[in-house]
C-alpha cells in the first residue's frame, strides 16, 4: 500500500514536470520588449494564478518577482508532501536555503537603509498561503517582523529563536568593527550546508547522487568566493575563513589554487572539477565574474539533473523536481532584469540555465 501511495505521489510530480517552461518559451521571453510583455506571456503558463492574484498590488517587474516566488513556495510545499518520510528532513533542510536568502536580503536592506516596501516583494515566502510546510522555517508574519526591526543587530537578536541568531551572534563583533555583512553571509552558508550534509548522510542508498550534487554546489560557492576574493586582492587568510567544508574540492587544494598569480592559473588548477576555460575567455571580454557562475551552474545541471531524474520513486527524483523549479525561477528573473538593463538577446541566451 505504501509503495502504491508513493507511486501516485511521484506520478503527480512527473505530470507537473510537463508544465515546466520549455527552452523555446524562455527564448521567446528573451525576445520580448519589456517586463509587462513577459508578465502577459507568463499568464498563459502555470504561473497564471500567481500573476492574477498579485496584479492588484504590484506592477512588472515586481509583479513577476512576487509571482515566481509564490509559485516556488507552492512547488516546495508539494514536494514536501510527496517525499518519502525517510527523506523529508533532508528536503526541508535543503529548502531552508530560502530562509537563508530571506535573512541575507533583510540584513542587506537594513544595512542600506531600505524600506519595507522596497524589500518585501523580493522575499521568497508563502505570504497569504494557508499555514503548512512551505520549505522555510520562518513564516511570512515573522519575516515582516524582521523587516520592521530598527537595524541589523535587532534583526540578529530577533532570529535567535530560529537557531540562525545563535550563528549570527558569533559574527556580531566583526560586523560592529567592519560594517561588512560578509561574515554573516559566510556563517549562514556554513550552517546551512553543515546541516544539509548531515541530513543527507544516509537514507536507503538513493541519496548518494543528491549528496554529490550538494558537494558540487559547495565547491561552486568556494570557487566563486575564491575568484571574487582574488579579484579584490584579499589576503589568503581572509578567503580561508569563508571556505565551506564538505565540498568536492579539499580546502587545502583551494588554498593552493588561491596562491596562483592570476585567474587563468587558478582555473587551470581547478580543471579536475570544473572546466572553466570558456568562462575565462568570456571574462576577458566582459570583466564579469558571473561568467564563471553561469558556467558552473550549467555543468551542475548537465551532470546531475539527469542522474537525479533517473532515480524513480526516490528522494533524488523529488530533489530533481525542486531544483528544476529553482532553475526556472533563475531563468525568468535573469530575463526580466536583463531587460531592465537593456541587455542584448544574445547575452540573455548565454546566461540561461538548462535543466
Amino acid at each position: 500500500m505504501l509503495q502504491v501511495t508513493y507511486a501516485a505521489a511521484f506520478g503527480r510530480l512527473r505530470s507537473l514536470s510537463l508544465d515546466f517552461l520549455t527552452r523555446d518559451f524562455l527564448l521567446n521571453l528573451a525576445r520580448m520588449k519589456d517586463a509587462q510583455e513577459i508578465a502577459d506571456a507568463l499568464e498563459s503558463t502555470w504561473y497564471r494564478n500567481e500573476i492574477e492574484s498579485s496584479a492588484s498590488m504590484y506592477a512588472p517587474p515586481e509583479l513577476i518577482e512576487v509571482a515566481v516566488n509564490k509559485h516556488l513556495v507552492l512547488v516546495n510545499r508539494l514536494a514536501t508532501s510527496v517525499v518519502p518520510l525517510f527523506g523529508k528532513n533532508a528536503l526541508i533542510a535543503y529548502l531552508s536555503k530560502w530562509d537563508i536568502e530571506n535573512i541575507e536580503l533583510i540584513l542587506a536592506a537594513k544595512s542600506l537603509g531600505r524600506s519595507i516596501e522596497e524589500t518585501e516583494a523580493f522575499l521568497v515566502s508563502s505570504r497569504n498561503l494557508p499555514v503548512g510546510i512551505t520549505g522555510n522555517v520562518i513564516p511570512y508574519s515573522d519575516l515582516k517582523l524582521l523587516l520592521q526591526q530598527a537595524d541589523v543587530e535587532a534583526v540578529v537578536n530577533q532570529l535567535v529563536k530560529y537557531g540562525y541568531g545563535a550563528v549570527l551572534l558569533q559574527e556580531l563583533g566583526d560586523f560592529r568593527r567592519s560594517g561588512d555583512l560578509g561574515s554573516f553571509t559566510g556563517a549562514l552558508q556554513k550552517y546551512y550546508y553543515q546541516r544539509l550534509l548531515w541530513e543527507l548522510r544516509y537514507f536507503r542508498g538513493d541519496e548518494l547522487t543528491t549528496r554529490e550534487y550538494v558537494r558540487a554546489e559547495i565547491a561552486k560557492k568556494n570557487v566563486l568566493n575564491m575568484l571574487k576574493s582574488k579579484e579584490s586582492s584579499l589576503p589568503k587568510e581572509i578567503y580561508a575563513r569563508h571556505i565551506i567544508e564538505g565540498g568536492l574540492i579539499d580546502p587545502r587544494q583551494l588554498l593552493e589554487a588561491y596562491e596562483s598569480p592570476g585567474l587563468k592559473e587558478i582555473v587551470r588548477r581547478l580543471e579536475p572539477w570544473f572546466d572553466l576555460s570558456g568562462a575565462v575567455e568570456r571574462y576577458g571580454e566582459t570583466g564579469n565574474l558571473t561568467e564563471f557562475e553561469v558556467e558552473m551552474d550549467r555543468m551542475l545541471g548537465r551532470d546531475y539533473l539527469p542522474r537525479l531524474r533517473s532515480h524513480t520513486l526516490s528522494v533524488s527524483s523529488v530533489f530533481e523536481f525542486v531544483i528544476r523549479a529553482e532553475y526556472e525561477r533563475q531563468n525568468i528573473r535573469k530575463i526580466v532584469y536583463a531587460k531592465q538593463y537593456r541587455m542584448s538577446e544574445k547575452y540573455i541566451n548565454d546566461i540561461l540555465l538548462v535543466a
